[in-house]
């Protein structure tokens, strides 16, 4: 028993066929807990099982999937922008920019992103005739996720040191020069493990879309329920869908964390 504990017993990241070996074991000691679990919580559950009628509604579950990967990656690149821009307004020595910058970020992580959903759509968009609910969607998304990604870059940005900055102007180069040559190379490398993570979020964060009926992975997976009121065979595939989609992005997260966590 005391060799079994042992061999469990490692430390984070020990190399080895016998780490290897405990961290199998380990894995598989935990998906048994955890499917025990379940499995005996779902034997007590006294529920009449219909996939049958869900099987009918698979094409229009499979079609909200993909509408929800097509927004989440629009999503992903619009908020890089919209996070780098606000990141670098937040260091601008003009005042007004920078103040801007920083009442944006401040209000977008301040208050709840289903309340930005419907202030974008039903007031915003309505004032300036914007009636493409996925459009308006994907901005939404764009501002809630860059307001984080901001924070991330403008981590990475005054994480450099200013003994670098002080090199890069004494040999002549310019604030852009500086920002090209100096600072981007090495935010770039402490952006792309959290990014990873972000990636994740925005497709979770996108389920919240359905409240503007923008027919993605929940929404239509709502309508499925009421259409055949098997409300879990209708969720169920809910919650697999995201996982497929989120849970290679976070061990992708994790490896390139563990690649990068020494690169500066």
């Amino acid at each position: 028993m005391t060799g079994i504990f042992s061999l469990l017993t490692q430390r984070r990241g020990e190399p080895g066929p016998l780490a290897a070996l405990a961290r199998l074991i380990s894995w598989l000691l935990v998906f048994l807990a955890v499917g025990g679990v379940f499995t005996f919580a779902f034997g007590q559950l006294q529920y009449g099982w219909n996939w049958g009628a869900i099987a009918d509604y698979r094409q229009k579950l499979f079609n909200g999937w993909l509408t929800t990967i097509a927004i989440s990656c629009v999503a992903l690149f619009t908020s890089l922008v919209v996070g780098l821009a606000a990141a670098l307004a937040r260091r601008c020595p003009f005042l007004p920019v920078r103040y801007t910058g920083t009442l944006y970020v401040e209000l977008i992580r301040g208050t709840p992103l289903l309340v930005q959903i419907l202030i974008f759509f039903y007031v915003v968009a309505d004032a300036f005739g914007i009636d493409n609910r996925y459009l308006v969607g994907v901005i939404t998304l764009s501002l809630f996720a860059g307001a984080y990604i901001s924070e991330i870059i403008r981590a990475g940005i005054e994480s450099v040191g200013e003994s670098q900055l002080e090199s890069a102007r004494s040999i002549g180069l310019t604030r852009g020069q500086i920002y090209r040559f100096v600072i981007f190379p090495q935010v770039a490398r402490q952006l792309i493990p959290p990014l990873a993570g972000q990636f994740a979020s925005i497709i979770k964060d996108s389920s919240l879309l359905s409240i503007i009926a923008v027919s993605e992975f929940t929404l239509n997976a709502q309508e499925v329920n009421a259409y055949t009121y098997s409300t879990l065979e209708s969720y169920i595939p809910l919650a697999v869908g995201y996982l497929l989609l989120t849970l290679p992005i976070s061990l992708a997260s994790r490896v390139l964390e563990r690649k990068y966590r020494y690169a500066h």
